[in-house]
Parts: C-alpha cells; sequence; structure tokens
C-alpha cells in the first residue's frame, strides 16, 4: 500500500488510479481481477463513467450497508416560496449548463418522481378530427382538430408539448400554436404515423398546468424551475434532482479487444435523461443513436428504439450485473449492443424508467459472428414501472441476436409490450434465433396496475418477428393484457414469426385474444392455458399456402367473446387434442361456435377431430388459478398440469405464492 490506492472522491479518480497502478505492474503480467469499491452516497457524474479494454477483470461494488448510487443528474438547491397568479408555489433557479440554457423533461423530489405539469391530470383527451387528410398510413401529421375546451391559447402553452398517441407508438409534439377558433393546434414536429379521430392525447410542460401536488414546470426562457409541494414536504428539507446525462456508464470495448469479465454490483444507476435533439442541451454527453430519429418526427417506428440506455455497453463479453437497481431514468435503462457476449444481469431492479428495461442486440444484422450480440443471460429481475416517457417502450427487448436467456423475471406495468423478440418484418434474413423464455411473470402490459391505459394498440405480453428456429416460450405465467383499439394480446407472432415453441404457458385476461398469429409458418403451442379473452380467445390474421401454426393439447376457456377470429380461410393450420369451455351460463357444448363454422363444420374442414367440449375442473379461475385436478378430462387429451410456483422472480414468487 503505498497510499495511492484510495480512498478517492470520484469513482473516475479510483479508475485512473487502477489504470496507472497496472500499467506501473506491466503489460506483460497476468491479468488479474481488481475491486474499486464505492461507499454509501450519490456520485454526481459530470460524464459517464467509461471503462475500455483495459478495465477488463474489475469489480465496481457498492460496500455493504450503503448505497451507491452513480447519477446522471445535478441537485437543485436555493428554493424559496413564491406566488405565481392565485398558485403558491417553489421556485428555484436553474443555472447553465456549459453556457447554455439547461432543459429537462423528468424531475425528481425526495426520491419521488415528479410530474411534469399535465393537462388533464388524469386520463386523456381524444383527437376530434384532422384537417389535413393524408393517403398514407406512414406519413405524420404536424397539427389536429381537438375538441372545443380541450386545449387554450394560454401565455406558456407554446412551452409545452402533446404526446398523442397512435397505433402503437407514441409522438412527442412541441406546440407552435392553438388557435381556439379553429380548434387546432400545431406543431413543430410531425407524428410518427398518420393520426387518426379517437387518438388519445395530453399535454404537458405549461404553468397553466400546474395545479396538483407533485407537479413541476420548468420556464426555458427565464431558467425557472416552479414545484407545488407535495403535503409534509418542506424547503428545508426537500432535495430536488434533475437530470444533465444521458448515460451513467459507458463500456467501450472494441472488435477483437472486448472488455471482459466486469461486474458491476450493489450498485444504483439513476438521474439520466434522452430527449430530441432539440430537447436536451448538453451535447457533449449526448450518444450517437442508431437508428438516428428524423428531425422533423417526434417520435421512433416502434419500441421507443432509438432510446439508449442508461448504461451502455459494446463489444464486451463475460460481464456482470449483480443485485443492482435501475431507477429514476429518463431513458432505456441498460442496453447490450454491437458484439456483447455472455454477459449476466442477475437478481437486479429495474423501475421508474422513462423508456424499457433492456435492450439486448442491434436492428441491424451482423454477418460476422464476433460482432453480433448473443448469448446473453437476464434471470432473477423485477422490471417494472416503465414507459413514464416514451409509452412505447419495451421490458426487454432483444433485437438480431440470438441464444439469450430470460428466466425468472417479473416484468409488469408497461403501457406497451412485456418482451419482444425480433427485428425482421417477414421471412427475410434474421438472427433471433435459438432464445429461451421461461418461467417469467409477465403482467399488466397495455394497462397498468393502477388502472391507467390503454392507450396504444398491436402488443403482447410477447412479441415476436421473423424466422426464429430454437426459441421456447415456456412455463410463463401472462395476464391483464389490454390494447386500445386492437391487439392487446398475451402471445403475439407478428410478421414472419417462425419455428418457434410456446408450451405450457398461462395466459388469462386480455382484451383481444391469448394467441395471435398475423402470419408466419410452422409454430408450434402445445400444453398451454389460454383463459378469458374479452373479444376472442385465438386469432390468426393472414392465411397462407403453408401451416401457419399447429395447436395441440391447450386448454381454452372463455366467458365472453367467441373462440376463434381473424380470417381462418385455407384450413392451413394444424388443431387437435385441445379442450375448450364456454363458461358462460346456459352455453352449450353443440352449440359452439369456431370462426365462422359450428362446431360439427368445424370438424368436417379437419380440424380439432380428437378435442373435447368440457369443463377443465380449474380449481379457481377466476382468481387464477388454473390448477387441475385428477378427475380432469383436459388429462385424458394428454395435458400435463403447469406448475406456476417457480414462475417469476425470486421477490415475485414469495410475494405471491
Amino acid at each position: 500500500m503505498d497510499g495511492r490506492d484510495g480512498p478517492f472522491a470520484t469513482p473516475d479518480h479510483a479508475l485512473r488510479a487502477l489504470r496507472e497502478a497496472r500499467a506501473r505492474a506491466g503489460a506483460g503480467t497476468a491479468p488479474t481481477t481488481a475491486a474499486i469499491y464505492l461507499g454509501g452516497g450519490t456520485y454526481f457524474l459530470p460524464a459517464p463513467l467509461v471503462l475500455k479494454p483495459e478495465d477488463s477483470h474489475l469489480v465496481i461494488r457498492g460496500t455493504p450497508g450503503g448505497i451507491a448510487t452513480l447519477s446522471g443528474g445535478r441537485p437543485l438547491s436555493g428554493w424559496r416560496e413564491v406566488t405565481v397568479g392565485d398558485k403558491k408555489l417553489w421556485s428555484a433557479e436553474v443555472p447553465l449548463l456549459a453556457g447554455k440554457p439547461w432543459a429537462f423533461h423528468e424531475l425528481w423530489v425526495n426520491g419521488r418522481r415528479a410530474v411534469r405539469a399535465r393537462h388533464p391530470n388524469h386520463g386523456y383527451l381524444a383527437v376530434d378530427d384532422l384537417p389535413d387528410k393524408g393517403a398514407e398510413w406512414t406519413k405524420g401529421h404536424n397539427r389536429f382538430q381537438f375538441h372545443e375546451g380541450d386545449l387554450r391559447a394560454s401565455p406558456t402553452i407554446t412551452n409545452a408539448e402533446v404526446v398523442v398517441m397512435n397505433r402503437w407508438v407514441e409522438s412527442r409534439l412541441p406546440i407552435t400554436q392553438v388557435d381556439e377558433k379553429q380548434h387546432i393546434v400545431s406543431f413543430s414536429k410531425k407524428s410518427v404515423f398518420t393520426l387518426e379521430k379517437g387518438d388519445l392525447y395530453y399535454a404537458e410542460g405549461a404553468m397553466e398546468f400546474l395545479d396538483l401536488p407533485g407537479e413541476w414546470c420548468l420556464d426555458r426562457v427565464a431558467q425557472k424551475l416552479y414545484y407545488l409541494p407535495r403535503a409534509g414536504e418542506t424547503l428545508d428539507k426537500t432535495v430536488a434532482v434533475a437530470p444533465v446525462l444521458p448515460q451513467v456508464v459507458r463500456v467501450e470495448g472494441t472488435a477483437g479487444r472486448p472488455v471482459q469479465e466486469v461486474s458491476f454490483a450493489n450498485l444504483v444507476f439513476s438521474h439520466t435523461e434522452w430527449c430530441f435533439p432539440d430537447g436536451f442541451s448538453d451535447a457533449e454527453h449526448r450518444p450517437t443513436i442508431d437508428p438516428a430519429p428524423a428531425p422533423e418526427v417526434g417520435g421512433f417506428g416502434q419500441a421507443a428504439i432509438g432510446v439508449p440506455g442508461a448504461v451502455w455497453g459494446e463489444w464486451m463479453s463475460g460481464c456482470r450485473f449483480d443485485q443492482c437497481r435501475f431507477i429514476h431514468l429518463g431513458d432505456y435503462a441498460l442496453e447490450l449492443g454491437r458484439g456483447c457476449h455472455t454477459n449476466r444481469i442477475l437478481g437486479c431492479q429495474f423501475s421508474s424508467l422513462g423508456a424499457g428495461g433492456l435492450k439486448i442486440g442491434e436492428t441491424a444484422i451482423r454477418e460476422d459472428a464476433a460482432s453480433q450480440t448473443r448469448g446473453n443471460e437476464v434471470s432473477d429481475c423485477d422490471i417494472q414501472d416503465g414507459g413514464l416517457m416514451f409509452h412505447s417502450a419495451i421490458g426487454i427487448w432483444i433485437g438480431q441476436s440470438p441464444d439469450n436467456r430470460l428466466t425468472h423475471n417479473d416484468i409488469h406495468d408497461f403501457y406497451y409490450t412485456g418482451i419482444s423478440i425480433g427485428w425482421t418484418w417477414g421471412y427475410g434474413p434474421a438472427l433471433a434465433t435459438n432464445n429461451l423464455v421461461e418461467f417469467n411473470h409477465v403482467h399488466h402490459i397495455g394497462v397498468k396496475s393502477d388502472g391507467d391505459g390503454p392507450i396504444l394498440s398491436d402488443m403482447g405480453g410477447i412479441y415476436t418477428l421473423g424466422k426464429q428456429p430454437g426459441t421456447v416460450i415456456r412455463n410463463n405465467l401472462w395476464h391483464d393484457m389490454a390494447g386500445v383499439r386492437y391487439g392487446g394480446w398475451g402471445i403475439y407472432f407478428d410478421e414472419g414469426s417462425s419455428g418457434i415453441l410456446a408450451e405450457s404457458n398461462v395466459v388469462y385476461r386480455t382484451t383481444h385474444g391469448g394467441f395471435h398469429q398475423h402470419y408466419g409458418e410452422t409454430n408450434l403451442l402445445r400444453n398451454n392455458i389460454f383463459a378469458f379473452g374479452r373479444d376472442h380467445q385465438i386469432q390468426r390474421s393472414r392465411p397462407e399456402d403453408h401451416t401457419s401454426f399447429i395447436f395441440v393439447t391447450n386448454i381454452v376457456y372463455f366467458d365472453t367473446g367467441v373462440l376463434m377470429g381473424g380470417d381462418l380461410s385455407n384450413d392451413h393450420y394444424v388443431m387437435d387434442h385441445n379442450l375448450y369451455f364456454d363458461a358462460r351460463p346456459g352455453a352449450k357444448a353443440d352449440s359452439l361456435v369456431v370462426g365462422p363454422c359450428s362446431w360439427a363444420q368445424w370438424r368436417l374442414r379437419g380440424h380439432d377431430a380428437h378435442s373435447t367440449i368440457a369443463n377443465p375442473l380449474f380449481t379457481a379461475p377466476q382468481d387464477g388459478d388454473f390448477s387441475i385436478p385428477e378427475g380432469s378430462p383436459a388429462l385424458k387429451l394428454g395435458f400435463h398440469p403447469i406448475d406456476l410456483r417457480a414462475v417469476g422472480s425470486p421477490k415475485s414468487r414469495n410475494d405471491s405464492f
């Protein structure tokens, strides 16, 4: 010990000292694992902590008993009481950053996410009409007509944005004008897609919206922040943090020289924000986005895909995140980009997320195997309360990436999709093969636990794209999925999804069905339970010349809607050895309708020759207990009871079972 190994004031200083010590030891020395311990407290980083290949074989760990937080924000002080109009508020001066105005969309006060002043406070408004009619649905609008009284031409309205939900995406549109006479609101950006009458929206950011405790508003011209305190909050004990950095950690390996065997343990990552270029002032630390957003458009085409991870890696292998917390973030939490192999995310918590939980892989197909992201694991994690700024973000997104394992996770409270795998629309080249999704508990997708939503369409508990031979979706629990116009499905095989096995899953309480296949081939669904679809239970949307799917030894149990929907023509699918039961009082087995057919006609078409219409005798289906007794008729068809005791993260299992 020579006095140069710590303690140090900042993580970056400790990392630089370690590099110097390793350099003094000599390049020929065999690599040994070093450790950096972070004491309890919040480290407000001036720039992301960057790890390079020379930092391999390293543990960065929070000390036991303390909470070490790597923050991308800055604390705001100097609060004072002010009166604005008839409102008694708190106000603080917002300093410049590098000589530029500091603009942000998120704020955390006393450890809680504050609400950017919003109208309406609860629920949503609806688009009344479109003055500019478009023929192509992919072309967005930069104005729409609102219902009388929904928006006002108030003094600070051009400080606000409208967030409008359309199809499966949101668009964040800065307001340039509100014409109350014509009922037209105009924007400096276009929506992602053509808007439709009835699309939901809200507005946020105007001073006139600041009317509920816990709300805040930033006057970007005067650089003043206003906050309406919650009950019990006091000026002298209030700690407010606003985001400065889009990322707190960057792991930057290179081709042929990855960052290897770095372990992050017992750490908290917080207070980041990424927004569109005109909404974020700190260009110095702004990451390169792929795919980059079109400057004239206020959103992304799907999954908020261009929003980066607060912790980001490229060319990293054998690295771990153990018992870490990703909380109070304005973007995706963790992103494993190009060339990330065999990394493990274990026992981590992801919550209060501006976008989604994890992104694994890329949208691009890499021909070189070393450049592909593959073989990563996410296990025993709690991923919740996401999409708070980018509503179309996903719990876990896997792009063009094979051989990953998602096991024993709890994923809930997202507005769009729980798990998404694949990024090829149709039957073209695809890399998302041999992925395992097992023993996960995914619930309240589209509609949140507090009843908020649905606001988006075309989503699922799990959503897939493209050819995926070897991908297995097994022993998962999916429930409470909702879409606003269409598409609140449990298991959703979208365009080109092929070669996937889904078995021993339990899916219930969905708005549009437990299973939907848009189009694909030779997917196998066996030994699943699909229950309580509101509109229908099973759907196929596009007939094709090949076999769409094989549906055998499943139980389908419902008390509303119909058994099957979509286009069931051409009969190029296999259905047999299933048990169906319409649980409505007075429903008769011989009156079961399958799509356009009676049960007898359906069987004459060659389907369900060995299937049964009977009560499976679930223990308590209305309470989510789908266990079956020894005498269940489902067992005679070859159905095997599904044991859910191992489903979800350790925490969720302790809470639920």
